[in-house]
């Protein structure tokens, strides 16, 4: 069996989720905040970084079908915050997965999830996934809407660079994704690469708080909705440069390693005036 086309549509059981103050704070950790980012990263007036949103509204899924795990990358991600996340908390997903495309060289899976409070039921994060799985594609199937996202003709209206520890997705992975591919030599050399690549999610992390220090006034009660396309890997050590463009509420962004190659591209965030 290759993918199954059938789960399209199909509603996976609600999982439930909870997370401590401790996890929140690792999570801060993990995508590089430190000793500057204390509400982030200490119990003292502890607030939570926007992206780890994408983590509490994870949940498992139905299997795709048979394929090698090590063809498989995460391809795209954005998230809907409904209101600023607790330090610690909890949320009962439901997911389902609403299109498998062909991309020719590869199949595109979009899933997506709705997360609501365990307690009262109230939204709390809208989320959109997508995994591209190599070698899967070529099945005759439509190949997914087109994104008319381009950068603006001018200069960034910010640039933020932060780096990336060589230790990172180690302790990245503490959060919940064990993936070989960011820790284990052999596993990445299936994959195709010399080594352990970062997690593409940490990478989006650390965009997110670019994002929030930079337009946001480090509120995470403006920071609404977030969304980018990951177009090419990170290794854990690397700098990241993040280009943002500010149209009031909306933003675009991208996302680039020291040697300019483009990390996550066709950005979006939406900032709540402040």
């Amino acid at each position: 069996m290759a993918l199954d086309h059938g789960l399209i549509g199909v509603e996976n059981p609600p999982h439930e989720r909870t997370w401590t103050a401790k996890d929140t704070m690792l999570y801060a950790l993990g995508v590089g905040a430190g000793l500057s980012e204390l509400e982030f990263t200490t119990e003292k007036g502890q607030r939570v970084l926007p992206t780890f949103a994408v983590l509490a509204a994870q949940a498992p899924g139905r299997r795709l079908g048979d394929f090698d795990p090590a063809r498989l990358v995460h391809a795209e991600q954005s998230f809907e915050l409904h209101r600023e996340l607790p330090a610690a908390g909890g949320v009962r997903t439901t997911t389902k997965v609403t299109g498998i495309y062909d991309k020719g060289s590869g199949a595109l899976v979009v899933t997506e999830a709705r997360a609501v409070d365990l307690d009262t039921g109230e939204p709390v994060i809208s989320g959109r996934s997508s995994l591209f799985i190599r070698g899967e594609g070529g099945f005759g199937g439509d190949r997914g809407p087109r994104d008319d996202w381009a950068a603006p003709d001018r200069a960034p209206d910010h640039k933020v660079t932060y780096p990336t520890l060589p230790e990172q997705a180690l302790i990245y992975r503490l959060s919940g994704d064990y993936n070989p591919l960011h820790s284990d030599p052999e596993f990445a050399a299936r994959a195709g690469f010399d080594r352990p690549i970062l997690h593409g999610l940490c990478t989006y992390g650390v965009t997110g708080r670019a994002l929030l220090h930079a337009v946001a006034g480090s509120d995470p009660g403006r920071f609404r909705a977030m969304s980018g396309r990951f177009s090419s890997p990170v290794f854990p050590g690397e700098s990241l440069t993040v280009s943002i463009w500010v149209d009031g509420a909306e933003v675009l962004f991208r996302t680039a390693k020291d040697d300019g190659t483009v990390v996550i591209d066709r950005g979006r965030a939406t900032i709540a005036g402040g």
